[in-house]
């Protein structure tokens, strides 16, 4: 997390000169939402830029994540191969390899690299004090900056993924119709906006311990496997799987994938996409909320 060192290129109401009250009742208004749009606007235009500067390192780092998914393959292959069985829990081969094809694409929206830790730094090194002497939400300035590193990544490495998947198309049935796309697609954004919120949310753990990397290590290592990346839901047995459908972590992988897969539908699909929205407001609400009451208790020193 890069925090700003200036804003002088974003408008701030408080920079322009001040007109004379027309009336002894003149009040100054408060910066509209248009102000408020433009402002976030420069600082992801800002971060754009900054990211593009990387573009090597996404492109590489792509290339290099695609290396597991040939030892991946193999392993599954023997796994269905011993078990003697065409389909486990649901999955066929190819749906297993087309399902951990397609958490690649969900993680990409959903992971949040650095950013909880990011947070916790900022609070326990004092440079969190950048965004609050300035016309600057920190919440709003992250978003800003992650839709930014996102739209960069996805970008770079369209090509690759686009290159990944024509390979292995033989694991899959095809496109689906469009109205499962669209639901794919509103998929992707959620898992964006709950990894977002709830890396978020974990850093500001800050403000309460001093050191948070063990929280840290711990969290992200049983997101990555109650999300459904590493594998899907439904082999765990009873009652751990529908407990886990229940939590929010599978919309970060596990749930766009199966929408992919036509594994949901229906009212199922519908029921399934408003419980993502009801967690993505429940993070944002979260997020918001112990930003606020540990900045009550947030003393700057250094930084």
């Amino acid at each position: 997390m890069t925090p700003p060192e200036t804003l002088a290129e974003v408008e701030a109401p408080s920079s322009r000169p001040a007109r004379p009250p027309a009336d002894p009742g003149f009040a100054t208004r408060e910066p509209g939402h248009g102000t408020t749009f433009r402002k976030y606007f420069k600082i992801f235009r800002a971060s754009l830029v900054e990211r593009m500067t990387y573009r090597g390192d996404f492109l590489l780092g792509t290339v290099l994540r695609f290396l597991p998914m040939l030892t991946t393959i193999l392993l599954w292959k023997a796994i269905y191969a011993g078990s003697g069985q065409s389909s486990l829990a649901g999955f066929s081969y190819r749906e297993m390899i087309a399902y951990l094809l397609l958490t690649n694409i969900s993680r990409m929206f959903s992971s949040m690299p650095g950013l909880a830790g990011g947070i916790a730094r900022d609070i326990r090194e004092g440079t969190l004090k950048r965004y609050l002497i300035q016309p600057l939400d920190l919440i709003g300035y992250l978003v800003a900056y992650r839709v930014a590193h996102k739209v960069t990544y996805i970008v770079m490495s369209f090509l690759p993924y686009a290159l990944l998947f024509y390979v292995c198309r033989g694991f899959f049935d095809g496109l689906p119709d469009p109205l499962t796309l669209l639901a794919f697609a509103a998929s992707l954004i959620m898992a964006f906006l709950i990894g977002f919120f709830f890396e978020a949310s974990v850093g500001m753990v800050g403000f309460w311990f001093l050191e948070v990397t063990s929280v840290l290590y711990i969290v992200m290592t049983l997101n990555f496997f109650i999300s459904g990346h590493m594998l899907p839901l439904d082999l765990l047995p009873q009652p751990w799987s529908g407990l886990l459908k229940a939590l929010p972590f599978q919309y970060m992988a596990y749930f766009p994938a199966v929408v992919f897969l036509g594994k949901v539908r229906g009212w199922a699909l519908v029921w399934g996409l408003l419980g993502g929205l009801a967690w993505t407001l429940a993070f944002i609400v979260l997020a918001r909320l112990l930003y606020r009451v540990g900045l009550r208790r947030y003393s700057a020193f250094g930084g």
